[in-house]
């Protein structure tokens, strides 16, 4: 089981890693955004399994709260590069 949650750890770290790269060196905005989208899943996804490993629920406000604010900070950026394709 400790090797399993090993893994687990070392996989989300990557992912975290390279959406962070992708956040700071991308090239466009919408780049940026699809990273930090990429960033907070994986977050929320590391949330998760902590709370599966240890058996508790304590979390789950945090979850919820990280993933309004991904959805509203998409929905955002989405409406405004609508309005500025527009122009």
């Amino acid at each position: 089981m400790n090797v399993l949650i090993g893994i687990a750890v070392v996989l989300f770290t990557l992912g975290a890693l390279a959406a962070l790269y992708r956040l700071i060196t991308g090239p466009t905005l919408l780049d940026r955004v699809v990273a930090s989208d990429v960033l907070l899943v994986t977050m929320m996804c590391g949330l998760g399994a902590e709370m599966a490993i240890n058996h508790h629920t304590t979390s789950l406000p945090l979850l919820l709260v990280l993933a309004a604010f991904a959805f509203v900070g998409s929905v955002s950026v989405a409406r405004f590069m609508g309005r500025r394709d527009d122009t």
